[in-house]
């Protein structure tokens, strides 16, 4: 796919950049967050608009992602195996921005795009509004809700998209600003290179077998039955579907990046834990991903 020729430079300078500074993906990942990800959402929001027709969309995807991580959190057989936030997020949250809406123009419809915009939009509103709160080991308290979601990244870009469509240089704006979100995606696959440099040539944990099976697996066959059962037209399914089945997104990385620097309580070692079993975590999902993405088009499209 054509989208591997920016994906596989990006990891390979990521690596190369680790060996010459080992820390450097600590430094640049809360960058990212802070002011990457509004910037990329805003991006996003003024190139696609907001169309009132994926509303459907946008509020299914927010279903079954929520639903999905309440299970995965709730459930003590599910939470044994997934004890940690860069499993249960990692099972969850995929790559749909730099892996899921790319497959999506080689595998499917044209037509398909705008809904696999749209699973993309709410999975990111979802997890850089919850994640760094949930990443710090906070209590979901009403008020710690409020004010996670008062501070997220994800809702200031979305509130500058607001600002910027109610002027007149939204398509100038929109224009200047698709590639420095664009570039915000190659830099956090820069810190997915920085980091992967310990998975490589290591064997797939043992670790990571349920968390890719949720995401890989299981997570797309839910979206599949839950959209069945809604009776929603073949394209639309296959759109969802599909963006379900997308590897571990980049942003579980980012969030266990940043972890030690927001936790009230930091704990030590922990950022590097989580960092490497994240950055495993993104690398086999991507690479296993390769293979059942295109299988689950070819079944979504038969």
């Amino acid at each position: 796919m054509a989208f591997l020729l920016e994906l596989v430079p990006a990891l390979l300078v990521g690596l190369g950049l680790a060996r010459r500074w080992p820390h450097l993906s600590t430094r640049l990942a809360p960058l990212l967050v802070h002011w990457g990800v509004p910037f990329s959402v805003m991006g996003l929001l003024l190139r696609t608009g907001v169309d009132a027709r994926f509303l459907d969309v946008l509020l299914i995807t927010l279903v079954a992602v929520a639903s999905t991580l309440l299970l995965v959190r709730g459930l003590p057989a599910l939470r044994r195996r997934l004890p940690g936030p860069v499993e249960q997020w990692g099972a969850v949250v995929g790559n749909t921005a730099y892996f899921g809406i790319p497959a999506a123009l080689a595998l499917l419809p044209p037509e398909a795009v705008a809904y696999s915009v749209s699973y993309d939009l709410a999975a990111t509103l979802f997890t850089w509004s919850l994640g760094p709160l949930l990443f710090t080991g906070q209590r979901a308290a009403p008020r710690a809700l409020l004010l996670g979601l008062a501070g997220s990244p994800a809702l200031r870009g979305v509130g500058a998209a607001l600002l910027v469509q109610l002027t007149p240089w939204r398509e100038t704006l929109a224009g200047a600003l698709w590639w420095p979100a664009r570039l915000v995606l190659l830099l956090s696959l820069l810190v997915v290179g920085m980091r992967m440099g310990g998975a490589l040539g290591e064997p797939l944990p043992r670790r990571l077998w349920w968390p890719l099976g949720i995401k890989l697996l299981i997570f797309p066959a839910g979206m599949l039955l839950l959209t069945s059962l809604l009776a929603l037209p073949a394209l639309v399914r296959a759109a969802l579907v599909l963006q379900a089945a997308t590897p571990t997104a980049v942003s579980v990385l980012l969030l266990a990046e940043v972890r030690p620097l927001q936790a009230a309580v930091p704990e030590a070692g922990v950022g590097h834990a989580d960092g490497e079993q994240a950055a495993s975590l993104v690398l086999w999902s991507t690479l296993l991903g390769l293979a059942t993405v295109p299988v689950w088009a070819r079944l979504l499209m038969a």
